[in-house]
């Protein structure tokens, strides 16, 4: 039987945050084994919503059940000194701990890098924080919106003339835990020849300032930056609408002027108005007219396939339900379903990515709250009953 590309790596999940979680999860997907590690009460992600059947239940959170399955769960209150002493008794039993907290947080409490590393020389830890572990912004707390602002992928989206606009969704999240586990991977692996740990240092918002990378380098070199695009006469290359939702097209790919006129079955795209790029920019806005009332009445379906027949760059906007029947991922099995303690059968995003020889496993729903406590602390620690019912008494666990 073929076994993960992380099978025999074991890890410490900290965080309580989207980024990372999903750093986390990625890792469990291919093999570690990753134990969430959450304050006695349960992780703020629990209080995230949108929640199943709208029950603001803890067991409930969708963000929480996506972000953490494959893992196993366990409580621990690292505000107490025993819960202090039982994170050192597990530091060298693991290879990773993933953390989100803010910088100097676990050192303050005899945690940090330097203090486990003692422990562990093997050891890597990774943190996720809006900034970054220094700089003048590292104390500062950050949000989705805050991290896209700041990563100024914003001063680029929306409309001229008008407020900048974030994208839906929680983008710089995902991005920083995919960083962060592509890091958390070439640490394990660096480790193979180094024999030593690391602690890695993702920053949020460098993840998003990253991918801003054409913009960069034409501001420096050139004094120039990214436009927004225009409210009126731009319509190719942003959404269209049709009959039953909407499209995009690009100008380019194998598609002539000559067959998107054909397409769109407009014929006045031929005239001289538009017969380049320049007079088709200072008649836009009666050209978009002209395409946007000849699909009015045509189907975003009915117009896919017969723009893959022109050879053309064409997208068309998936509404979720949509996204849920779309045949392509179904053909690739990217949804799954997961039988959860709580919520019964439920189908969930799953193998985000493929390897051909170490492939994706399905294992584990999202942990309930402290669920392999036993498992950790009698089981694994080896605390006896007794030991075991005080550290829930006292609120260590």
């Amino acid at each position: 039987m073929l076994t993960g590309a992380l099978d025999g790596v074991k890890v410490l999940d900290l965080s309580e945050d989207i980024a990372g979680s999903f750093c986390a999860r990625l890792l469990a997907d291919y093999g570690a084994d990753v134990l969430k590690v959450e304050p006695p009460g349960g992780a703020a992600l629990r209080r995230m919503g949108p929640f199943f059947h709208d029950d603001a239940h803890p067991e409930k959170s969708l963000f929480f059940l996506v972000l953490n399955l494959n893992k196993k769960g366990a409580t621990l209150n690292l505000e107490t000194v025993t819960g202090q002493d039982i994170l050192k008794r597990l530091a060298p039993r693991v290879d990773v701990i993933v953390e989100s907290y803010r910088p100097g947080y676990l050192a303050s409490l005899g945690l940090g890098f330097d203090e486990l590393k003692e422990l562990n020389p093997e050891l890597t830890v990774t943190s996720v924080t809006p900034f970054g572990q220094d700089g003048p912004y590292s104390q500062y707390r950050g949000e989705e919106i805050v991290n896209y602002a700041m990563g100024m992928i914003m001063s680029i989206s929306g409309v001229q003339g008008r407020e900048p606009l974030k994208h839906g969704g929680f983008q710089a999240q995902y991005e920083g835990g995919l960083f962060a586990a592509a890091t958390t991977s070439m640490a394990l692996f660096g480790r193979e020849f180094t024999g030593q740990g690391e602690h890695i240092d993702v920053s949020i918002t460098e993840c998003v300032a990253s991918t801003m990378m054409a913009t960069q380098t034409m501001y420096p070199f050139m004094g120039g930056t990214q436009v927004r695009r225009r409210a009126s006469g731009s319509m190719f290359g942003h959404p269209m609408p049709c009959q039953d939702g909407w499209i995009i097209v690009q100008t380019g790919g194998g598609a002539s002027w000559e067959d998107l006129s054909e397409f769109f079955q407009c014929p006045e795209m031929l005239e001289e108005r538009f017969a380049d790029r320049a007079q088709r920019a200072e008649n836009g806005e009666e050209l978009d007219r002209i395409v946007i009332e000849s699909i009015s009445e045509r189907g975003k379906w009915d117009l896919f396939p017969k723009a893959a027949e022109y050879r053309m760059l064409f997208g068309l906007v998936q509404t979720p339900s949509e996204l849920a029947q779309c045949p392509q991922l179904e053909s690739r099995n990217f949804f799954r379903e997961i039988e959860h303690p709580e919520l019964g059968t439920v189908r969930v995003p799953a193998e985000l990515f493929k390897l051909s020889e170490t492939p994706y496993r399905l294992e584990y729903p999202a942990p309930t709250i402290g669920q392999h406590n036993r498992e950790i602390y009698v089981e694994g620690l080896e605390y006896d009953e007794q030991q075991f019912t005080q550290l829930r008494q006292l609120n260590v666990i």
